[in-house]
């Protein structure tokens, strides 16, 4: 290969892991060729939080001047069977202060600053990976005209999500990947605002293995999550998606719950799947790296999904910019720094799920009467534990990079942003995670 002649990369898969690396990797000096199972870009999208770590990411691959916050700063209800509502703890009062927006909002500002960076080509999956020491041969499928096409790339990144086809034909079959959690997730966009509740105001009902979440927004319609646990995920599955969620609801269902089950039903644009994890011994062979749930799938629960794929577009670009001509180091390198990072959210999404789904009346008890503890020293110390608030300001709110390359440490911090956005009222004492 020339000197002068750029590298060529395929990334597989358009989503905010593959849009973030295909523009990180032309800053790199690299062309990057981008294929996509979809016939055109994805809109849909669902309630994310974006943590200090995705937050500096964000900055530097540019997409952060084009997302704001969208919390709501009114503070939610808790909902029982019977329609009674009392105050609830929401997501705004985790630690770390994340940002709350929807998934699409960072699909959208991904694809801002992809622009004209890349070549897109929809309706396109790959079939076959060959390679050798100096390149890999794809083949190419067009699913719209039936054709293939075989082309030589230098590197190939998947990002085509939990059930990658990049990681099936480098790295075997999905079950030897997949780790599946036991708890199904439904998450759709709602129109409007559910029964009973005023714009911006966001409720849960929890329940022993179930429960609705419904994220409001300052300046979007909200957003419902809807999880339960399950000892038969394949049966959930083979059934429509309204039939299983309302039989995992049971009867004698509150107003707003029929509602949000209605919508449910009415959406054409609901993510229904297990709760599952992507466990592997490397993310890379050869000249094939996975990168975001097509490597790890932290899952929901962990709440660092989105954070994790910017985190890792910005590390892996920024490796193989300072590393051009030693493609091996540069991945081992990306690897070794990450890794722990991502093992950290794996692990603490199956302590996290309890936030989310209860195990029990005596978990919703204690949830219950957090902000009584909020007001004590002690208590906030017992908050601080159960939220895992050194983890977050350690793993959750760390600029990776930095971390990784050994520069000085820096945390997230909004100095021209200019987001006028205040702490939820705490109603005479502190919110769960809060030292003060």
């Amino acid at each position: 290969m020339n000197k002068n002649e750029q590298k060529r990369a395929l990334v597989v898969g358009m989503g905010i892991s593959g849009m973030a690396t295909a523009s990180r990797l032309r800053r790199a000096g690299w062309t990057p060729v981008i294929v996509e199972r979809a016939p055109a870009r994805r809109m849909g999208g669902y309630f994310v939080a974006l943590f200090g770590a995705g937050l500096v990411s964000a900055r530097r691959l540019g997409v952060l001047e084009h997302l704001h916050d969208r919390k709501s700063l009114i503070r939610g209800v808790d909902i029982d069977r019977k329609g009674r509502q009392r105050p609830g703890i929401s997501y705004t009062e985790m630690p770390g202060e994340p940002w709350l927006l929807l998934r699409s909002d960072v699909e959208r500002a991904a694809f801002a600053v992809l622009a004209d960076q890349a070549e897109v080509r929809y309706s396109t999956v790959p079939t076959a990976i060959e390679q050798d020491a100096d390149g890999v041969d794809v083949t190419l499928r067009n699913t719209a005209t039936d054709t293939c096409t075989t082309e030589r790339f230098d590197l190939v990144v998947g990002a085509d999500g939990i059930r990658s086809t990049v990681r099936s034909l480098v790295f075997g079959p999905h079950e030897q990947h997949i780790e599946r959690m036991g708890y199904m997730i439904a998450a759709f966009e709602y129109s409007g605002t559910p029964a009973g509740l005023t714009p911006g105001l966001g409720a849960t009902l929890l329940e022993p293995d179930r429960s609705m979440w419904v994220y409001a927004f300052t300046d979007h319609d909200p957003t419902i999550l809807l999880s339960y646990r399950t000892d038969d995920v394949d049966a959930e599955l083979s059934r429509p998606v309204a039939e299983s969620v309302r039989a995992a609801f049971g009867e004698g269902r509150p107003h707003i719950l029929e509602d949000v089950l209605d919508a449910l039903e009415a959406s054409d644009t609901v993510l229904f799947d297990s709760a599952e994890q992507v466990r592997m011994t490397t993310w890379h062979k050869g000249r094939v790296v996975l990168l975001g749930d097509s490597a790890w799938c932290v899952t929901l629960y962990a709440g660092m999904g989105v954070s994790a794929a910017l985190a890792g577009a910005d590390l892996l670009g920024t490796l193989l910019e300072r590393q051009p001509d030693d493609l091996e180091s540069a991945l081992t390198a990306w690897e070794r720094g990450l890794r722990p990072y991502i093992s950290y959210y794996q692990v603490n999404a199956f302590k996290d799920r309890g936030f989310f789904v209860a195990n029990n009346r005596l978990q919703l008890m204690l949830r219950r009467v957090m902000p009584a503890l909020g007001r004590t020293r002690l208590g906030r110390r017992l908050i601080d534990r159960m939220f895992h608030v050194d983890g977050v300001v350690k793993y959750k709110s760390a600029d990776i990079l930095k971390e990784v390359l050994g520069d000085p440490p820096y945390r997230y911090e909004e100095p021209n942003l200019a987001r006028s956005v205040r702490k939820p009222p705490t109603q005479g004492g502190t919110y769960p995670g809060s030292r003060g």
